[in-house]
């Protein structure tokens, strides 16, 4: 879907100059852009590399394991239908981990992976469980202590003081988070969006 909005803008700008005999400044502009883009990229990629190795030290040092035993409790609370000791369970958390330190690489892959487990889990393949919604709405808010990524952007991009976003940042996820949350504890008991438990007979499990 997201490549068709972006295809639309484009061809809408490309008419629209076209029409109001601007489209040398649409080219332009095209090219100056396409410019800053690779220079973005290349200033992100020490940052990026910093915080990413780091990441995959503390994996190594046992320290997002650690992280995983310290919120156990609260994870089991947010995720009642997920055994503590399911692989899915540590995919959340490591999630959460990259996502705490605001590493949105990093995070990326290893929700793929606990959404894969969640689903293995679900009785009904055909709708997203509770565990599957809940964990969606925390990793899309999911609270930032540091947010490494923007800090890169925003230093890319030749801000006085980039890493002046923190305490913000943490304001901010922190509140939709918890709205996050409460949404889906209060929507999962109405009678609209309650899961009804499948039943499987035994010619259906043979």
């Amino acid at each position: 879907m997201i490549n068709y909005i972006w295809c639309g803008m484009i061809i809408i700008g490309i008419i629209v100059g076209t029409l109001t005999g601007n489209i040398e400044a649409v080219s332009t502009a095209a090219i100056e852009w396409a410019e800053t883009a690779v220079e973005l990229s290349l200033g992100l990629i020490g940052v990026m590399a910093l915080w990413l190795g780091l990441m995959k030290i503390a994996e190594e040092a046992g320290i997002v394991r650690g992280m995983g035993l310290l919120v156990k409790p609260i994870m089991v609370r947010l995720f009642p239908e997920v055994p503590a000791d399911h692989p899915a369970m540590g995919s959340i958390v490591a999630n959460m981990a990259a996502n705490f330190f605001g590493l949105g690489n990093a995070a990326t892959p290893l929700g793929i992976k606990a959404m894969q487990e969640l689903q293995d889990l679900n009785e009904n393949k055909e709708e997203a469980s509770n565990a599957m919604v809940m964990f969606l709405a925390i990793n899309t808010s999911s609270v930032t202590l540091i947010s490494s990524s923007t800090i890169a952007y925003r230093s890319a991009a030749g801000a006085a003081n980039p890493a002046d976003i923190i305490a913000p940042t943490i304001v901010a996820t922190v509140v939709s988070t918890t709205v996050a949350i409460v949404a889906c504890k209060l929507l999962e008991k109405l009678p609209k969006y309650k899961r009804e438990k499948v039943t499987t007979t035994k010619e259906e499990t043979k």
